[in-house]
């Protein structure tokens, strides 16, 4: 989609609270003997930016040139946040830290990527008016440097009806667009914003009645775009995609054709594609469209993560090739870590001959470590060579192409070698993850990886699944 390319990087402003997403990975796989509760192995763990954050890492993402206002606590947790601040130059010069807790939100993740339990750490009591007026001020100052202002409301005590109408007058006055991620029933909190993007539970909250219709999205759409002096309401319907409407206009776009692992962080991504197209210049209906395609494509990622306007591009060109556009060729290869410096990249590799469940859950808590996930695959001949002459049972045109049709599977690249070392060597991925049967020490390439600070990472295997078995299976 050639629009994509009007997609400048502007200066946009998060407003809202912020959090840390962190998963512990594991197995569940016994029950306790001092209570009917299930024992929870953990593993590995992960934190990502999350909440407003994650507003800000998608908007990195898009191409945008993002700062924050928002808390923190003076906390481990806090100075995690800001390191990932950094690490993606995101602005912080409006950031406040408070004798509080940062949010965190601590998600144990078992097998098939299965939430198992969320235990959340946060203060949701209201800021203090010293504090609020301190930030009001500093933002006073900035405000004109911002082409756009996304709120992003969680109800953790920062936007107060006062504040939060606050910064809409301020950005009136500048002429700044706001677009505000709904979380409270208070209508009167969001008056005068630009747009406001309730999903539909939310839509049923601010409207205080059940809405199920496409009609009824419209029809109180419409209500609550008038009472709160918006030009747009677009409502995000999960699975039934997006209903926008407009003074006298709506228009919806079904959900994009692409299989849902993970939810969380859709709506995060959605509005942010969306704040990147309006702040330049994009006619709304192909910014529904665009932000409607980039959250198509995070849902189908584990866990809170980020889609890059490279990989919205790739979709959308692809959309005729299928996933063609995920086989990296050995000039590819080359530029792979000079083309994704800001991002952490997983590496994985394997035979992968009849994909089953075991790869699959394999797969997904790899593609968890990191930004992006490579996978590389064993050539025909290198099968052979290590499974006998009977194997591979699928070509590697095959397995190549199954692996690419996987959401969570960013790149695919085919080896001939026995072992992938020199494929490690050029990719200098950050981390290298290999299944259950394998010792951390016994894993090729781990020198590579150690040398550049990267680590090792053992997930292990699904008891029972293997190609091997599968096979003696279909023999017997």
């Amino acid at each position: 989609m050639s629009i994509l390319n009007q997609v400048k990087a502007k200066s946009i402003l998060v407003v809202g609270d912020v959090m840390l997403d962190t998963y512990y990975n594991g197995e569940v796989t016994r029950i306790s003997p001092e209570a009917p509760v299930p024992v929870f192995r953990k593993l590995s763990e992960q934190s990502v930016l999350g909440g407003a954050a994650n507003v800000a890492a998608n908007l990195v993402a898009a191409g945008q040139k993002v700062s924050i206002l928002t808390i923190i606590g003076e906390d481990e947790n806090g100075e995690k946040l800001l390191q990932n601040f950094a690490d993606k130059k995101i602005d912080t010069t409006l950031v406040r830290k408070l004798k509080r807790n940062t949010t965190v939100k601590i998600r144990f993740m078992a097998d098939n990527n299965q939430q198992v339990l969320r235990l959340d750490i946060e203060d949701t009591e209201k800021v203090d008016d010293d504090i609020s007026e301190i930030l009001l001020s500093e933002l006073k100052d900035k405000i004109n440097r911002f082409d756009m202002i996304i709120i992003s409301d969680y109800l953790k005590g920062l936007l107060t009806l006062e504040f939060t109408q606050e910064i809409l007058s301020m950005a009136k006055k500048s002429q700044i667009p706001v677009i505000v991620d709904v979380k409270d029933s208070n209508t009167d909190k969001y008056k005068g914003a630009y747009l406001l993007k309730p999903n539909l539970k939310e839509l049923c909250t601010l409207a205080n009645m059940a809405v199920r219709t496409k009609q009824e999205i419209v029809e109180v759409s419409q209500a609550l775009r008038i009472r709160c002096n918006c030009q747009y309401i677009l409502t995000t319907c999960g699975a039934n995609g997006m209903v926008l409407v407009g003074d006298g206009f709506s228009y919806s776009v079904p959900s994009v054709g692409k299989e849902v692992y993970d939810v969380t962080g859709a709506g995060d991504t959605a509005i942010a594609y969306l704040a990147a197209c309006i702040a330049n210049k994009i006619k709304m209906k192909d910014a529904v469209n665009i932000s409607n395609y980039a959250a198509g494509l995070q849902v189908a990622k584990a866990g809170t993560s980020t889609v890059s306007i490279r990989e919205v591009r790739e979709h959308l060109t692809s959309q005729r090739q299928g996933a063609a556009h995920k086989v990296l060729d050995s000039v590819s290869v080359l530029e792979f870590r000079d083309d994704h410096a800001d991002k952490k990249i997983v590496f994985t590799n394997g035979c992968f001959d009849i994909l089953h469940i075991g790869h699959i859950r394999y797969l997904q808590q790899a593609s968890l470590l990191g930004d992006i996930l490579v996978v590389g695959v064993n050539s025909d001949d290198s099968v052979k060579r290590l499974k006998g002459d009977e194997r591979p049972i699928n070509s590697e045109k095959d397995r190549v192409e199954l692996l690419s049709a996987l959401g969570f599977v960013d790149y695919v690249i085919v080896f001939k070698e026995d072992t992938p070392y020199e494929l490690v060597r050029t990719l200098q991925p950050d981390i290298l993850v290999k299944g259950g049967d394998y010792s951390p020490n016994d894993v090729v390439g781990r020198d590579i990886i150690k040398s550049r600070g990267g680590e090792v990472v053992i997930i292990p295997y699904v008891e029972g699944r293997s190609t091997t078995k599968i096979i003696e299976k279909l023999r017997a």
